[in-house]
């Protein structure tokens, strides 16, 4: 009998295991928001109404929050405003896909605020890394990224904007923001680039105050999905309840057991 009872657990754990991919994978996309507006406030975000991030400070990001596909209304607000349909400070309609990430970029300054969308990569080739770069700084010119006395990586990069990917071989590498006549922006030696994981770095703040951030948009080793989550809400129709129900009396059949309960008042 204990046999059959570890054996009947293990199996019970493999189903609820695959019945939590199943509903994830088939119904969930990952939004991340970042506040890139230099003189912008704290701000709150709401989500289809729902207050989901609280006094998200200038320069910070929620981390990937996992949502279900299809459109979201999202909203923002300074920072204790109380919540009123129509009165957002910026308001757009998002529409995401099942299993793909995404970054939302609040930026420009306060009064021509706006956002910028990308798709994020989850995907690497083995041993290589990735980078991107975007362009947040709403007064800065048009500049270029690479090697310190070398190479552009990535040309032109215009606000507001984000370059496509570049893979590149994992290491260390002394590079900088330019000008394109090559006078230095900003140094940004000791950039280590680790194997299996892709990054954004974007330049934001004012021209004369410039600045980045980098954000690891997906590493093989950290998960199966590369990416923390925490929940926003799950699908209505979650297929879930019914996977868990037929694979739980498949397995009680398997095994001859017969469980009866009584529930007492």
């Amino acid at each position: 009998m204990k046999k059959i009872f570890a054996l009947v657990s293990v199996a019970l754990v493999l189903v609820f295991s695959l019945a939590i991919g199943v509903s994830a994978d088939s119904h969930m996309a990952k939004v991340r928001v970042v506040h890139a507006s230099p003189d912008a406030p704290a701000v709150d975000v709401y989500v289809n109404g729902d207050l989901t991030l609280e006094n998200v400070p200038f320069k910070a990001d929620s981390g990937y929050l996992e949502v279900p596909a299809g459109t979201h209304n999202v909203e923002v607000f300074a920072t204790g405003t109380e919540y009123a349909e129509g009165s957002a400070v910026l308001q757009a309609d998002l529409t995401v896909e099942a299993g793909k990430a995404y970054t939302v970029a609040a930026a420009n300054t306060v009064d021509a605020l706006e956002f910028m969308v990308a798709e994020d990569s989850m995907e690497v080739t083995e041993g290589k890394t990735k980078v991107r770069v975007g362009h947040l700084s709403p007064d800065a010119p048009a500049v270029d990224v690479g090697l310190i006395g070398g190479d552009a990586l990535f040309s032109g990069a215009k606000f507001p904007g984000i370059t496509d990917y570049a893979e590149l071989d994992a290491g260390t590498y002394d590079l900088e923001i330019r000008l394109p006549d090559g006078t230095q922006v900003l140094p940004l030696e000791g950039t280590e680039l680790a194997a299996g994981t892709v990054y954004s770095v974007f330049a934001v703040n004012n021209a004369d105050a410039l600045e980045v951030i980098a954000l690891v948009d997906y590493e093989a080793a950290a998960s199966p999905d590369g990416m923390p989550t925490t929940g926003l809400g799950v699908p209505a129709d979650s297929e879930t309840p019914w996977i868990l129900m037929l694979g739980t009396f498949a397995l009680f059949a398997a095994s001859g057991l017969v469980w009866k309960k009584r529930f007492q008042e």
